[in-house]
C-alpha cells in the first residue's frame, strides 16, 4: 500500500449530510448548494492527522494545517454573503451559463473563467437533478416554481424509462432559487421612471376598486384574496410591483376624473399612458423571473391601444402571454395521467383562468385585427373553467371586506365570464372553418352543423330587477359578443356557397344567410340603443369597441345598395354606431381609430352624405343633402380620399381581415 495517502475531500455539513459533492474548496464559503438552498454553510474544522511513522529515511511528512482560516466567512453575523448583481446573481431554472466569480483570498472578487464555467455547469446539472427529483419522487408541494416537462417529444420519456410501470406527471413544482437582487444602476433607472412611486392611498383605493369591479369580472387573472389582503394590511408597496402597475393601468379606465386630476395628470389617457410605461419599464428590465406574474401582467398590458403605430400592441402582449402559458404547460390538464397531488386546488383554478383568458383574447383579437389563431385546441386538454374557479378566491376574504371591494352580484358576473369563454370557443371554430388562408372549402354539413350549434347557444337575455347596473351591462356585453359571432360565421356565405349545396337551392339559401347577417347587425344596434338609453356605456371596457366592427361592416356594405331606402337605412344605422364610438373615444384610442376609418369610407362612398362638413360631424342622409351637385362634392372631398384598396377591403363581403392589411399600406 502506498504511503502517499490522499486526504478526504473538504465539504460543508449540509453536503456531507446529503452525500453530494461540495464546491467549498473552489468557491469558498458558502458553497453552491447552500447558496441555492439559502441555508447556512458550515465547514467543520479538520482534526490534525496523526503523525506517521518515521521511514527509514530522514524524510518526514508535516501534518496539514486545519482549514479554519481558509474557510472563514470573515463576517460571522450572517450565514452567507449577500448575493448582488456585482457578485453572484441568481441561478435561474435551466438558465444559460452566467459568468461566475470566486474569492481570491479576501472580500474582493476576481474572475477565473475555467472555474466559472465549471461552477456554471455544476449549477445547471443541479437544476436538472431538481427537475428529475420532482418528477420521479413526486414530492408533496416541495417546490414553488411551475415547470412543464412536455409530452412525448419532451424529457418526460426519460423519466418513464426509470419507472416504466407508473404514470408520471408532466406538471412539476421545483424549488425556488435564490432571489434576484437588482443592481443599483437599474434601481436608479426605475426610480427615475417613477416605478417605485405609487399613487396616494386614496388613489390606490379607487384604482383597486375600479379594477375589481370592471376588469376582474371579464379577466380574472389574479388571486383577488392576495391582492386585497396586501391592501388591507397596508402592504401594497410589497405586492409585486410589475403586476400592481399592470392592475392600475387596467383599472384607470373606470376611475372618476378627480383621481387623475389629483395625481397631476391632464387627462385619463395621460394617466393611463404613464402607468403603462411604468409597467413596461419594469417588464423590460428583466428582473421579474416568475413566469406566472409575467403572464398575468402581459394579459393586462394587452389592453394598450394608442396611435396608429401602436395598433399591434394588444397582439404583441397577448402573444407573450400565450407563449408563457404554453411554456408553463397551462394548456394541458395537470391531472390528465393521474391526480397531481403536488398542485393545490387554488393553483389549478388560477391556471385554468389564465389559459382560458389567453384563448379569449386570442380569438377576439384574431377577429378584429385579422390575424391567425395562435392557440390550437387540438393540442389542449385543459378543462373548461367553471363559476367556482372564479368565486373560490373570494371565499378566503372576510365577508365585510369582500362587500367593500367586490361587486355585490359577483357570482352573476362569474357566470357571464364562463359564457364568454364558451362563445370564444365557438368563434375559434368559425374562424378555423371559414377564414383559414389555405383551408379547404367547407361542406354544407359542416356549415349547418356549426351554425346550429351557435344558434342554439343560450345567451342571457333577461335579468332580475335586483341586479346592479354593472351586471346588466355585462349581460348586454355577452349579447354583443354573440351577435358579432353570428355575423362573423355567416358573412362569407353571402357571396360563396359550401360544397354539397344543390344549384337549385343556392339562391334561396344565400337569401336566408343574408337575413341572418342583417338581423344580427340590426340586433347589435338595438343593444347599443338600450345601453345608451340606460346610460350603461360608462361601463364599456376595452373589449367593447371591437364588438361594433362586424355590424358596422354590414351597415357599410348596405351603403352600396341600389335601393335608396336600404341605402339610407344602412347609413342611419352606421351613423348610430359612429355616435357610440364618439362617446367611447374619450377613453379608448381604438374607438377614434375605428371612427376615422369608417368616416373616410362613408364620405368616399357617399359624397352627397354631408358635403363639406368636418370629418367628425357625420349626419344622416337627407333629401336636401342628396341634391348637392356631385361634381362639387368630388372637388370638396378630394383631400379626404382614401385608397381604393381600403375601400375594396371595407366592401369585401367575405371578411374584414384584409382591411387592416390595406390600412397599414396607407
Amino acid at each position: 500500500m502506498s504511503d502517499n495517502r490522499s486526504r478526504a475531500p473538504v465539504a460543508c455539513q449540509n453536503c456531507r449530510k446529503r452525500k453530494v459533492r461540495c464546491s467549498v474548496t473552489v468557491t469558498g464559503v458558502p458553497c453552491i448548494g447552500c447558496t441555492q438552498d439559502r441555508i447556512e454553510c458550515t465547514v467543520p474544522p479538520r482534526k490534525p492527522h496523526p503523525p506517521r511513522q518515521k521511514r527509514a529515511s530522514n524524510t518526514r511528512h508535516t501534518p496539514s494545517k486545519p482549514l479554519d482560516s481558509a474557510v472563514s466567512i470573515g463576517n460571522n453575523d450572517r450565514p452567507y454573503p449577500t448575493i448582488t448583481s456585482e457578485s453572484t446573481k441568481r441561478l435561474p431554472l435551466l438558465a444559460p451559463s452566467r459568468p461566475r466569480m470566486i474569492p481570491d483570498g479576501g472580500n474582493r472578487i476576481s474572475s477565473a473563467q475555467p472555474t466559472e464555467d465549471r461552477l456554471s455547469a455544476q449549477a445547471e446539472e443541479r437544476n436538472g437533478m431538481e427537475i428529475a427529483t420532482a418528477a420521479l419522487e413526486q414530492p408533496q408541494r416541495a417546490g414553488q416554481v411551475p415547470f412543464y416537462a412536455g409530452e412525448q417529444t419532451g424529457i418526460t420519456p426519460i423519466f418513464e424509462v426509470c419507472i416504466p410501470q407508473h404514470s408520471l406527471p408532466t406538471h412539476l413544482l421545483v424549488p425556488l432559487q435564490s432571489a434576484f437582487t437588482i443592481s443599483q444602476e437599474d434601481k436608479e433607472y426605475l426610480t427615475k421612471k417613477g416605478v417605485y412611486t405609487l399613487p396616494t392611498n386614496d388613489s390606490c383605493e379607487r384604482l383597486l376598486h375600479a379594477y375589481l369591479h370592471h376588469v376582474h369580472p371579464v379577466m380574472p387573472v389574479v388571486d383577488v384574496s392576495v391582492l386585497i389582503t396586501y391592501h388591507q394590511e397596508g402592504r401594497l408597496h410589497q405586492y409585486n410591483i410589475l403586476l400592481l402597475w399592470s392592475i392600475f393601468f387596467a383599472g384607470v379606465n373606470f376611475i372618476p376624473a378627480q383621481v387623475w386630476e389629483q395625481e397631476g395628470y391632464k387627462s385619463r389617457k395621460e394617466m393611463k399612458r404613464a402607468m403603462y410605461y411604468r409597467a413596461k419599464c419594469m417588464y423590460n428590465i428583466g428582473i421579474e423571473t416568475d413566469k406566472v406574474v409575467q403572464l398575468q401582467a402581459s394579459l393586462l398590458l394587452g389592453f394598450w391601444h394608442t396611435d396608429l403605430d401602436e395598433m399591434s400592441q394588444p397582439w404583441y402582449w397577448t402573444g407573450i402571454a400565450i407563449n408563457l402559458c404554453q411554456m408553463l404547460g397551462l394548456h394541458r390538464d395537470p391531472d390528465a395521467r393521474q391526480y397531481n397531488s403536488s398542485i393545490s386546488d387554488s393553483q389549478r383554478q388560477l391556471w385554468r383562468r389564465l389559459f382560458w383568458s389567453c384563448l379569449f383574447r386570442d380569438r377576439w383579437l384574431s377577429l378584429t385585427l385579422g390575424r391567425p389563431l395562435r392557440i390550437v385546441l387540438n393540442d389542449c386538454d385543459t378543462p373548461m373553467p367553471s363559476v367556482s374557479d372564479v368565486l373560490d378566491d373570494t371565499k378566503r376574504i372576510p365577508q365585510a371586506v369582500s362587500t367593500t371591494y367586490l361587486p355585490g352580484d359577483f357570482a352573476q358576473l362569474a357566470q357571464h365570464w364562463v359564457k364568454l369563454i364558451q362563445l370564444s370557443k365557438l368563434l375559434g371554430a368559425a374562424l378555423t372553418l371559414n377564414y383559414q388562408l389555405l383551408g379547404p372549402t367547407p361542406t354544407l354539413q359542416q356549415v349547418e352543423g356549426l351554425g346550429s350549434e351557435i344558434e342554439q347557444y343560450q345567451v342571457p337575455e333577461h335579468y332580475d330587477p335586483g341586479l346592479s347596473r354593472l351586471a346588466i351591462f355585462y349581460m348586454y356585453h355577452v349579447q354583443l359578443h354573440f351577435q358579432a359571432l353570428l355575423i362573423t360565421f355567416y358573412r362569407p356565405y353571402i357571396t360563396k356557397v359550401p360544397i354539397g349545396l344543390h344549384d337549385a337551392h343556392q339562391k334561396e339559401w344565400q337569401r336566408m344567410i343574408r337575413l341572418k347577417v342583417e338581423s344580427a347587425a340590426s340586433r347589435t344596434n338595438s343593444i347599443l340603443d338600450i345601453m345608451a338609453q340606460d346610460r350603461l356605456l360608462e361601463f364599456a371596457c376595452p373589449m367593447t369597441t371591437p364588438l361594433l366592427m362586424p355590424a358596422m361592416h354590414i351597415h357599410l356594405m348596405n351603403c352600396k345598395s341600389t335601393d335608396p331606402l336600404s341605402r339610407r337605412l344602412g347609413l342611419n344605422k352606421l351613423n348610430m354606431c359612429m355616435m357610440v364610438l364618439q362617446e367611447l373615444q374619450e377613453t379608448y384610442s381604438v374607438a377614434s381609430i375605428y371612427r376615422g376609418v369608417f368616416s373616410k369610407a362613408i364620405k368616399q362612398l357617399c359624397p352627397e352624405y354631408a358635403s363639406g362638413m368636418p370629418e367628425d360631424d357625420i349626419r344622416p342622409l337627407t333629401a336636401e343633402s342628396a341634391s348637392v351637385d356631385a361634381r362639387n362634392d368630388e372637388t370638396q372631398m378630394s383631400d379626404t380620399m382614401i385608397s381604393d384598396d381600403l375601400i375594396d377591403a371595407l366592401m369585401d363581403e367575405a371578411s374584414i381581415f384584409s382591411l387592416w392589411e390595406s390600412w397599414s399600406r396607407m
